[in-house]
C-alpha cells in the first residue's frame, strides 16, 4: 500500500521547521522538504526579538536555540548619515544567532520529534485530488512522487515555478536587494546598530562566537553603479555613513558567510492562503527595519498548527481552516505590518530621519513606542 503522509511542509526555514516539529509533536506523520542543503547562510538580521521568547517556549524550541550560545541584545541604536545617534531600550532581552547555526538546530529538533527531514530536494509541482495532495520531487537528478493529506507552504517570499502562488511578474519599481556578511574584529556592545544612508540601511548585530552579522537592505536603483559583489555593495554602503565606515574599517569578513537576495518586495500584501496555507515569509514580508521577521515566522507557525491539527483529526473542514487562519493572520499582523511599512517609508525619505530623531530626543518614550508598534502582541499559552 502506498504511504500517505499526514502533512508535508515545503520549506525548512524558521517557520517551516517550527510547524513541522509542532505537528510531529502532536503525533502526525510529517515530512519537511527544502531544496537547499544545510548549513547555509541566508540574508537575515539574525535577531530574535524579546517577543519571540514566549513562542520559542510554546514550540519547545528555546533550549535548542540557547544551546547555540547566542549573543544577548538589550538595545537598538539608530545612527544617521549626518552623525545623530539614538539609543532605544528593548522591552526585554533579545538574542543574536546566525541562520547558519539556527536552521540546522531547528532541523535537529524536528528530527528528534519524528519529522522526516529531506534537504537538497526540490518540489516541482503540487496538485490535489480526493482530499490528498500529490507532490513531484527531484533530488540529485532522480524524480519521484509522494502524497500527503495536507501541505503547508513555508518556501519564503518567492515560490518557484510550478508551485501554488508563483508569479513571474517581478515588480519593476521600489524593489530592494538584501546582502549580508559575517565579520570578525568589530567591538560590539549588546546592541543592534542600524546605520542609515541614502538608498538604504545596514544593521550590525552581535551573534554567537563573537561574530557580527552585517545585513543591508539597499534600493536597487541607488546602487546600480556600484561594485556588484556582496562585499563591494557593503563597502559602498559604508561610504555613505561615516560612522559605519569607521566601524567596518578594521573588520575582517568571514569567508563563505556572504549571501544576497533580490528582489525584496516590501509592498507585497499578506497572503495567508493560496491553494494551501502559507507561513513565514511565504505569507507576508516584514520590513527588515522592524527587526521582527523571525518572531513573526514563529507566530504564523503557532497560528497554523492547531488548525492543521484540527483538520487532520477531522474536526474542522479545509474551508474552515482557511477562513480561521486567514482571519488570524490579518488580526495579528495588520497593525505591526502597517506601522513597519510607515517607518520604512519615513526612514527612506531624505530629511525625515533627522527630524524623527530630533523629535524622539525631545519626547521621552516616543522611540520606544514606535518600536513597540511594529512588534507582535504577547499571547497567552
Amino acid at each position: 500500500m502506498k504511504r500517505i503522509h499526514d502533512v508535508a511542509v515545503l520549506g525548512a526555514g524558521v517557520a517551516g521547521s517550527s510547524v513541522a516539529k509542532a505537528l510531529a509533536d502532536r503525533g502526525w506523520d510529517t515530512v519537511l522538504i527544502d531544496r537547499h542543503t544545510f548549513p547555509r547562510h541566508k540574508v537575515c538580521g539574525e535577531f530574535l526579538s524579546p517577543e519571540s521568547q514566549s513562542m520559542l517556549n510554546a514550540l519547545d524550541l528555546r533550549r535548542h536555540v540557547e544551546s547555540l550560545q547566542p549573543s544577548c541584545i538589550t538595545r537598538i541604536r539608530l545612527i544617521m548619515s549626518h552623525g545623530a545617534v539614538l539609543d532605544i531600550p528593548l522591552p526585554g532581552v533579545a538574542i543574536g544567532v546566525s541562520r547558519n547555526a539556527l536552521d540546522p538546530a531547528l532541523h535537529s529538533a524536528a528530527v528528534s520529534s519524528g519529522v522526516d527531514v529531506r534537504t537538497g530536494t526540490t518540489v516541482t509541482s503540487v496538485s490535489m485530488s480526493d482530499r490528498t495532495y500529490t507532490m513531484e520531487i527531484k533530488r540529485e537528478g532522480d524524480t519521484a512522487a509522494f502524497e500527503a493529506r495536507a501541505v503547508i507552504a513555508a518556501w519564503g517570499a518567492n515560490p518557484r515555478s510550478g508551485l501554488p502562488g508563483y508569479n513571474s511578474d517581478v515588480p519593476a519599481r521600489n524593489t530592494y536587494m538584501g546582502v549580508k556578511s559575517h565579520f570578525r574584529g568589530i567591538p560590539m556592545e549588546p546592541v543592534v546598530e542600524l546605520y542609515f544612508f541614502s538608498g538604504g540601511y545596514l544593521g550590525l548585530a552581535p551573534i554567537e562566537g563573537g561574530l557580527v552579522n552585517a545585513a543591508a537592505l539597499l534600493k536597487r536603483e541607488a546602487f546600480r553603479d556600484t561594485d556588484k559583489t556582496i562585499m563591494g555593495m557593503i563597502d559602498a554602503a559604508a561610504r555613505r555613513n561615516p560612522k559605519l565606515s569607521v566601524k567596518l574599517a578594521q573588520a575582517i569578513p568571514v569567508p563563505g558567510s556572504q549571501a544576497a537576495v533580490a528582489p525584496v518586495n516590501l509592498s507585497r500584501m499578506p497572503v495567508a492562503w493560496e491553494g494551501i496555507p502559507r507561513v513565514g515569509d511565504a505569507s507576508l514580508m516584514v520590513p527588515p527595519l522592524c527587526g521582527d521577521g523571525m518572531s513573526m515566522a514563529l507566530r504564523s507557525a503557532r497560528l497554523c498548527v492547531p488548525l492543521a491539527d484540527g483538520y487532520l483529526r477531522g474536526e474542522i473542514s479545509l474551508s474552515r481552516w482557511q477562513r480561521e487562519y486567514t482571519q488570524s493572520i490579518q488580526r495579528e499582523f495588520t497593525g505591526p505590518l502597517r506601522w513597519g511599512r510607515l517607518l520604512q517609508s519615513l526612514f527612506s525619505a531624505p530629511v525625515v530621519p533627522r527630524l524623527l530623531l530630533g523629535l524622539a530626543h525631545c519626547t521621552p518614550g516616543l522611540a520606544s513606542r514606535m518600536v513597540q508598534a511594529t512588534r507582535l502582541k504577547e499571547r497567552d499559552g
